[in-house]
């Protein structure tokens, strides 16, 4: 075996050994599909927090590549740009390999999956379903160019399509499956509308708190009933729903005027840190609200600068207010976890839901 050959078995080893592997059609999958194939180069924060690139030539390119790490691969939509916001990456296999198990994709099925990427996702659907069963969408043309390139020269040869991923590819719907690699505000209704009664889609939401995976059974009709997965995944959001998030602290959210001071007992990381089993159910109850290193924000222009053990809230809403009652509120429910929330995607709107209760993604 050679060096890549024992590096695939070591990573896929360490995918089985942590539980998030279970099929032994996905375990054969990453110990066969070469990741170093898909990313000839790609780029890692350093300390200072600049970004170096890395290729082959550098001596731990390989060992890197099959890391249990995402590597960016793009900034900013610029394939001649070092920095900036990374558009497109090689995601954690771990994550992928959640995400692939959550599928429960069977040889012989149609499957779409939205953002092409470099490929390698699409090669490890191809190695389980069949290539000929695999289509794979990307925005940017250039992106898929390279992935059809990449795939085509391992022995994979799904449909590669350029095109907006939101509005799937009809052209070779209906599909038993849908998985987007990208994270999006709400389900794209021609998802759902593409795929087969009883088949599933799986993505991650698109929020500045409390993201998640999820999966969706559709109706077949453009409506879908899920729920959100246990294991947490952030991904970059598709390109349409990109909107730029206004950072706490920064412009117009710097904390400028009147405001008031008062005393928490709440932590900020309760709310913020995708680790607290509170922060799934602070990402619904503070809609909108985007997180700082120690600030929040709305764009109506309410803000909090939480310091210690006082927080500054200013503009129209006190927003650690609607934090601390949310709390309550949770607490009062059995401190639901992630899982334990559903979807439920309907013609007159999309929702999370507890029970009895709903709230609008």
């Amino acid at each position: 075996m050679d060096d890549a050959g024992a590096l695939r078995a070591e990573l896929a080893d360490h995918l089985l050994g942590d539980g998030v592997l279970h099929d032994s059609r996905w375990l054969k999958a990453f110990r066969a599909v070469p990741r170093h194939e898909f990313l000839p180069h790609f780029y890692r924060q350093l300390h200072d927090g600049d970004w170096e690139r890395v290729t082959a030539a550098h001596p731990d390119w390989l060992e890197l590549v099959y890391a249990d790490r995402v590597w960016v691969t793009q900034f900013d939509g610029d394939d001649t740009v070092t920095g900036g916001t990374p558009t497109c990456s090689s995601s954690m296999p771990t994550i992928m390999a959640i995400m692939l198990a959550a599928l429960d994709v069977h040889r012989g099925q149609s499957v779409l999956e939205v953002g092409t990427g470099t490929g390698y996702n699409a090669a490890l659907l191809c190695h389980v379903a069949g290539s000929a069963n695999v289509t794979t969408v990307d925005v940017d043309s250039n992106l898929s160019r390279r992935a059809r390139e990449r795939l085509h020269r391992n022995g994979f040869e799904p449909t590669c399509v350029t095109g907006d991923g939101a509005l799937g590819h009809p052209g070779r719907a209906p599909y038993d499956r849908v998985l987007a690699t990208c994270s999006v505000s709400a389900i794209p209704s021609a998802w759902l509308e593409q795929t087969r009664p009883g088949g599933l889609v799986v993505t991650t939401l698109h929020r500045p708190i409390g993201a998640g995976l999820v999966l969706v059974s559709s109706n077949g009709d453009g409506t879908g009933e899920g729920r959100v997965l246990a294991e947490d995944g952030r991904f970059m959001p598709l390109r349409a729903h990109a909107h730029p998030p206004a950072l706490a602290g920064e412009g117009e959210f710097a904390g400028e005027g009147e405001f008031d001071r008062r005393r928490t007992t709440l932590p900020f990381a309760t709310a913020t840190d995708p680790a607290s089993p509170f922060e799934f159910f602070a990402g619904i109850a503070l809609s909108g609200v985007v997180a700082g290193q120690d600030r929040l924000a709305h764009s109506d222009g309410s803000w909090v600068y939480h310091h210690g053990s006082h927080v500054d809230q200013g503009g129209p809403r006190r927003l650690w207010d609607a934090a601390e009652a949310a709390v309550e509120q949770w607490r009062d429910l059995g401190e639901p976890r992630r899982q334990d929330f559903g979807v439920s995607i309907r013609h007159d709107g999309q929702f999370l839901t507890f029970g009895d209760l709903h709230w609008h993604l």
